[in-house]
This record gives C-alpha cells, sequence and structure tokens, in this order.
C-alpha cells in the first residue's frame, strides 16, 4: 500500500484496521513527507498491542535507522535502564517516535540528527494516532519537546508541565518528561547523575498511573 502525496507534506492515511500488523505494514510504504526520499526505513513502534503505558519520543536516531527499530541507540539504553530501575520490563511498554522517519543532515561521513519541522510532524501524526487508537494504553508519556508538543500543540512547554498527568485529544491520559538523549548532552557527571534521577522519578510516577487505571 503506497501512500502518495505532493513533494511537501500531506497527512498520511494509516489504513482503518485493528490489526497492528497491517497498519505497520502499511507505513512502510508512507510518502507523506520527504523524509523518507533519506531515510534507511520507516521505524515504526514496538511492543505489545496491550501494553499499559505507551512511550513517544522524538524521531528515529542513526542507531533506529538502521536497525528498523526504535530506542535502540545510546539514548534507548538510558530508558531501558530507567524503566528497570522502576520495575517494568521495555517489553511491556509500547515504544514509539511522534515523527517515523530519521532526519539527517550530513556532517562529514556521520548524520548527525535535525529536529523535525511542524509539516513532517503534522504528516506523521495519523501514524501515532492509529498506534494510540489501537493499543489503547492507559498513559502516553511524551519524552521531549517535539512529542510533548505533537500531543498538546506548539505552546507546550515540557518544563513548566513535566510529571502531570493530563489529557488531551489524542489521549485521554498524557505525562510529558525529558527526552533520555537530553540526558546525553549534561556537561557533567553531577549534572547527569541529577537528571537521571529526576527521568526516573518521572517514570515512576507514569507506572503508577498506568497501573492505577
Amino acid at each position: 500500500m503506497r501512500i502518495k502525496t505532493d513533494e511537501y507534506a500531506t497527512p498520511a492515511k494509516p489504513p482503518k484496521s485493528s490489526s497492528m500488523s497491517i497498519v505497520r505494514g502499511a507505513a512502510k510504504d508512507c510518502t507523506a513527507c520527504h523524509l523518507f526520499k533519506h531515510a534507511t526505513q520507516t521505524v515504526f513502534g514496538e511492543g505489545p498491542k496491550t501494553a499499559a503505558l505507551m512511550l513517544v519520543g522524538e524521531q528515529p536516531g542513526d542507531y533506529e535507522d538502521v536497525a528498523g527499530e526504535p530506542f535502540v541507540g545510546p539514548a534507548g539504553k538510558i530508558m531501558d535502564r530507567a524503566l528497570e530501575e522502576t520495575g517494568i520490563d521495555r517489553r511491556q511498554v509500547y515504544v514509539t517516535n511522534a515523527v517515523k522517519h530519521f532526519k539527517w543532515e550530513p556532517r562529514g561521513k556521520r548524520r548527525l540528527h535535525k529536529k523535525p519541522n511542524s509539516r513532517e510532524i503534522a504528516a506523521c501524526r495519523p501514524w501515532l494516532e492509529a498506534e494510540v487508537r489501537l493499543v489503547r494504553p492507559s498513559l502516553v508519556v511524551a519524552m521531549g519537546a517535539t512529542a510533548a508538543q505533537t500531543i498538546f500543540g506548539p505552546s507546550f512547554r515540557v518544563t513548566r508541565e513535566r510529571g502531570k498527568i493530563l489529557s488531551s485529544k489524542l489521549a485521554p491520559r498524557v505525562m510529558a518528561t525529558v527526552h533520555p538523549s537530553s540526558l546525553l548532552r549534561q556537561p557533567d557527571e553531577e549534572s547527569r547523575h541529577r537528571e537521571y534521577a529526576k527521568f526516573v522519578a518521572d517514570l515512576r510516577i507514569a507506572v503508577k498511573a498506568a497501573k492505577a487505571k
């Protein structure tokens, strides 16, 4: 199933199916924005369809683009460790991104992450809506500004609202926190330790809220 679009961006049109495998298969051929032209592949979400907790990041990175799986790079390892500290196995959680293709710019032989723009995010949003519809998680956790603003709108600020259980049009219960990649950018060991502890605390709130529903 190839999804046609213009050169810029139009919303993706996932099939109205109750099968996650059918929706995931359709996403492989998505051309709703130009990002597919330079990405290796679509990186769709992974996890049980019965997951009570859904974690949403920004977009796949270089590791994820090559592997075709979400959160398998350095940020994913931090996320997995933090989940383990909360007593949750990554395999019990549905993990995905707001944007399903890797947006990057060349820097020598490296491919550096480039923030997706509002048109690319809007074009990809129907895939996230489909995932939420199929999984029906008790709680969605938006990790980072892009994921949070995809759900709540451009005026949303994670710094003001992190750790709070909020409602949205996408899902009835959503919590925002930082993206685990932000922990890698901390200037020193003390800052990394402090911010990691805050991230774990946010996930503890999320796990408790997901179980309470």
